[in-house]
């Protein structure tokens, strides 16, 4: 594993024929949540408020999202096309990203990240 230290050196050192896929998602989530910082963690682009919000990451044959457990709870209809686990997506490489899905997702954890953190603050 790389120590990438932005998100664009990590989409810079993929393969070609997936930069394109993995900064539609870097613009995607950057939309969706104009206020969260971009960071590297755990090897992968991420984006933070008020702690994690969501991780992206290159793969041979998709492209994993990390929304987290409750993300993947919250959307289980909708995701019910895509591989899945605990608080992962797999988004194939060969189709088009769900724009729609991935914004209201991302929207999802704003929600709730900006919520735990007014529960911290009291």
């Amino acid at each position: 594993m790389k120590d990438f230290k932005s998100i664009s050196s990590y989409i810079n050192a993929c393969p070609e024929a997936q930069r394109d896929l993995l900064l539609e998602m870097r613009r995607i989530i950057s939309k969706a949540a104009p206020e969260a910082s971009e960071a590297i963690n755990y090897g992968m682009p991420t984006y933070k408020l008020h702690g994690n919000l969501v991780h992206f990451a290159a793969a041979k044959k998709h492209m994993g999202f990390y929304p987290g457990p409750s993300a993947i709870s919250a959307f289980a209809t909708d995701l019910a096309e895509y591989k899945t686990s605990k608080g992962a997506i797999q988004l194939p490489l060969h189709k088009a990203l769900p724009v729609a899905l991935i914004e209201a997702i991302v929207q999802f954890r704003v929600r709730e990240q900006q919520k735990l953190h007014q529960l911290k603050s009291i």
